[in-house]
């Protein structure tokens, strides 16, 4: 399945959670339901298919809710798209079918504490661990949908991360990055009629680092803290 979901994604797709409840509701101002899900919890190593938290606006209300990462468009006749929609690239979105309605109607914000990209070296795939210099937690922009099974009835409700071109940090790794969101630009990320299309734009890195982690990470069913340690090999030039 990791291989599957690679082929087809524009950054490898594992990143980190790991703020607090307390910490989300500052962060977001959230107003909805300030109780938190009982699947809420650190996250090391969220990988594709599995639920995580992501901040959207409904009815006026901001509110955090536990989706699943694979984008299931509302018109899609099965759910293996997800596969395909992991991320959504910011130069089409507004043109690509899976995603140009969510586009305009329901972004949403992905808290997390970094994200992983995988290098390659002489001795296979490395992988590195993206973030703020001083680790604060910072958001990813997305796309929320909700779909439902034709065959059962049930409503599955998913999301994808978007990503653009790489800033100088994320660049010597790979040619692709997520999205991020600055806080004072949330409001209108989440809220604004016209799509902000003038914030699909790369972070700037002059805060930002990567830094090697073990490859303990390479696993999706591995959710460890000892994952997000430095490990000892040479430092990216």
């Amino acid at each position: 399945m990791v291989e599957k979901y690679r082929e087809s994604a524009v950054f490898a797709g594992h990143y980190t959670h790991f703020l607090t409840w307390a910490q989300l509701v500052a962060l977001y101002h959230l107003t909805a339901d300030l109780t938190p899900p009982i699947e809420f919890g650190p996250r090391y190593n969220i990988a594709p298919t599995q639920r995580a938290p992501v901040v959207r606006e409904q009815g006026q209300q901001r509110e955090l809710v536990m989706l699943r990462w694979g984008l299931i468009p509302f018109w899609a006749g099965d759910a293996k798209i997800a596969y395909k929609t992991i991320n959504a690239r910011a130069e089409a979105i507004a043109r690509t079918p899976a995603f140009r309605e969510a586009w305009k109607a329901r972004r949403c914000l992905i808290p997390t504490s970094g994200f992983y990209e995988w290098l390659k070296t002489p001795q296979g795939k490395q992988p590195y661990l993206i973030g703020f210099k001083d680790q604060r937690p910072f958001s990813l922009g997305g796309l929320w949908e909700s779909w439902r099974d034709r065959a059962s009835g049930e409503k599955i409700e998913t999301y994808t991360i978007i990503t653009t071109a790489p800033n100088e940090v994320a660049g010597k790794i790979h040619n692709r990055m997520p999205l991020i969101i600055d806080p004072a630009d949330f409001d209108r990320w989440l809220t604004a009629t016209a799509p902000p299309a003038d914030l699909l734009r790369p972070y700037p890195g002059d805060e930002m680092e990567a830094y090697p982690v073990s490859k303990a990470v390479n696993s999706p069913a591995k959710d460890e803290a000892g994952m997000i340690e430095r490990v000892d090999i040479p430092q990216l030039s």
